[in-house]
């Protein structure tokens, strides 16, 4: 009898390919096999592989050039006084701000990605595993496409504007220090136009002259024995207290340490 395949993948369609992989437990095989050598691609988790890669903003607030956006922004800043500790760090641009309303739960345009795609991974299990999904997604994305597409869509005239702006894509890194679980989860995130997921943006505006780079990387993992790969990825020093180096994390790491065995 033949043995199940660790994986198959689809032809890259406008950039974007999918592989299926038959369990999450060869994850680190197909990493090791296919992504190993490039160190441009950023990761992120989802619990389903079925949702866009869409920010958080774009879900609730459907029309793209919405007053809202910019007066959620100017609320959050107003609100924030006072309540940064003392001295709080200058916040010197509006990705800052948005990367902080992010950490505590603000509805945003950003989208987190990790530079580590077992972080990445952990974030689509632990997720998964509440949510009870068919099937969860590691998405890569290489970073150094965003640079080329905007540069092809801002020298073309017959491209839109969404909300005034050309629909170009930001890398955002910010550099305050505010944020701890940032660097813990060696994060970043992307800003992309307003109400445009990700997927949508590269398939539209892929300009590579060949048309089979993989762009945007699809890895759809069924949802199966999630706790064999918490317990796995905590072996490998990643896990809540690792990435969320609060109270908050500890307690998390202590609850899963109760309800998975030999956590």
């Amino acid at each position: 009898m033949a043995r199940t395949a660790r994986w198959e993948g689809s032809e890259v369609h406008q950039g974007v390919i999918e592989y299926k992989l038959s369990s999450w437990k060869y994850f680190s095989d197909y990493i090791n096999k296919i992504l190993l050598n490039y160190s441009n691609y950023v990761f992120r988790g989802q619990a389903d592989s079925n949702w866009k890669l869409e920010p958080t903003l774009d879900r609730v607030i459907k029309d793209p050039n919405s007053i809202k956006r910019v007066q959620l922004l100017k609320t959050f800043q107003y609100e924030t006084r006072g309540r940064r500790g003392t001295n709080p760090p200058e916040m010197k641009s509006e990705y800052d701000w948005w990367a902080l309303g992010q950490h505590y739960g603000l509805l945003t345009p950003l989208l987190d990605w990790t530079e580590s795609p077992f972080v990445a991974l952990y974030f689509a299990v632990s997720q998964a595993y509440k949510a009870n999904t068919d099937s969860f997604a590691v998405y890569a994305f290489f970073q150094n496409s965003a640079e080329h597409f905007n540069k092809t869509i801002n020298e073309d005239d017959k491209v839109d504007l969404v909300n005034n702006h050309k629909p170009t894509l930001k890398i955002v890194k910010p550099l305050s220090d505010e944020n701890n679980r940032l660097v813990s989860q060696r994060g970043l995130f992307t800003r992309g136009p307003n109400n445009i997921d990700i997927e949508e943006w590269v398939k539209t505006f892929n300009s590579y002259k060949e048309g089979k780079e993989m762009v945007l990387i699809k890895i759809t993992i069924p949802s199966k024995e999630l706790e064999g790969c918490l317990k796995y990825l905590n072996r490998m020093n990643i896990n809540d207290a690792t990435l969320f180096p609060d109270l908050t994390g500890a307690s998390s790491y202590c609850n899963k340490s109760v309800t998975i065995k030999e956590y």
